[in-house]
């Protein structure tokens, strides 16, 4: 088969096209002919190693996967790795039926990004109705659903931040209040400013380094922070205990992949409410682009400059 390889850590210019053995599934997992694969900004941090998981090499990069089993089910899947290639395993319990109805693209939209939308607002920041909500980075793939979910469940305002007008154009499009520059140099000011004058309630956070810090100060008393990436690749300053006292504010960190560790069955609630919502036409997938397997250094260069909006596909066939 047809696949991505990586036998040397380092940028897009370590994603080479090759040809593998075809995997073959052991117990308990399942064998996908991947029609498309989901292309994640952690896969440029699997690349180089940098993940909170440590990656091993020789890697086949890539997360998710959606595509058709031996027996004929429609499924998307979460792999770990290996989803950059014309066939993956998966492991039966991170595998689930794709509703008729629901494409491709929308389906590797939710297993991951949708799901961290949902599990940030639901579980690390329990969103309450009629609280402001701030999506940083709001035009990629978690940021354009979660402003449609924070709308969805009742957000009172809905402050998006985005490095583009184009960007920000496009978060207001799918539902936020108002959306400001994310390179503004006092984003606190901006982020109060945005909210009426009055501090932000909830703040999604997937940026890091200056963003973080000035996301922090904006917070309301018992405002709550949920921190899932670190997009700048800059950590943001230590955080002392009593500065959190100082407003009773909540830090949250989030991995979608300790929700596999939680009682009842977390991502099939999540994917339910996240496959009707786009069913009903109550929420709308962004397509940012697709790519074959001889452009995955190209996906990996637009996602690292700002250039991409929404969902970026692979496409193994090509």
């Amino acid at each position: 088969m047809r696949a991505i390889q990586i036998t040397e850590f380092g940028g897009p210019e370590v994603l080479n096209v090759t040809e593998l053995p075809d995997p073959v599934a052991g117990e308990g997992q399942l064998l996908i002919d991947v029609s498309r694969a989901g292309i994640n900004y952690a896969d440029t941090h699997q690349a180089e190693n940098s993940y909170l998981s440590p990656s091993t090499l020789p890697m086949v990069p890539g997360g998710e996967v959606v595509g058709t089993t031996a027996d004929g089910r429609r499924v998307v899947a979460l792999v770990g790795s290996g989803g950059y290639a014309e066939k993956a395993l998966a492991p039966q319990a991170l595998a689930w039926d794709v509703p008729d109805g629901i494409d491709d693209v929308t389906a590797l939209s939710m297993v991951v990004q949708g799901a961290t939308a949902w599990v940030l607002l639901r579980r690390s920041v329990h969103m309450e109705p009629g609280e402001s909500v701030v999506v940083h980075a709001a035009a990629g793939g978690v940021g354009t659903l979660a402003v449609q979910l924070a709308k969805a469940w009742g957000a009172g305002r809905v402050i998006a931040t985005a490095s583009s007008k184009e960007k920000r154009e496009l978060a207001v499009e799918l539902g936020a209040d108002v959306a400001i520059d994310a390179n503004e140099p006092d984003m606190k000011s901006a982020l109060i400013t945005a909210n009426g004058g009055k501090r932000v309630d909830i703040v999604l956070e997937m940026t890091g380094g200056t963003v973080t810090d000035d996301s922090l100060k904006a917070l309301a008393p018992f405002g709550r922070l949920a921190f899932y990436g670190m997009a700048s690749r800059k950590p943001p300053a230590p955080v002392q205990p009593a500065n959190l006292m100082s407003h009773s504010t909540t830090i949250a960190g989030m991995w979608l992949a300790h929700v596999f560790q939680l009682p009842g069955d977390i991502m099939r609630q999540a994917l339910g409410d996240l496959f009707a919502l786009a069913a009903d036409g109550n929420m709308r997938v962004i397509n940012g682009g697709e790519y074959g397997l001889t452009e995955v250094r190209k996906a990996h260069e637009d996602m690292r400059a700002r250039r991409t909006s929404g969902k970026l596909i692979l496409d193994p066939s090509r």
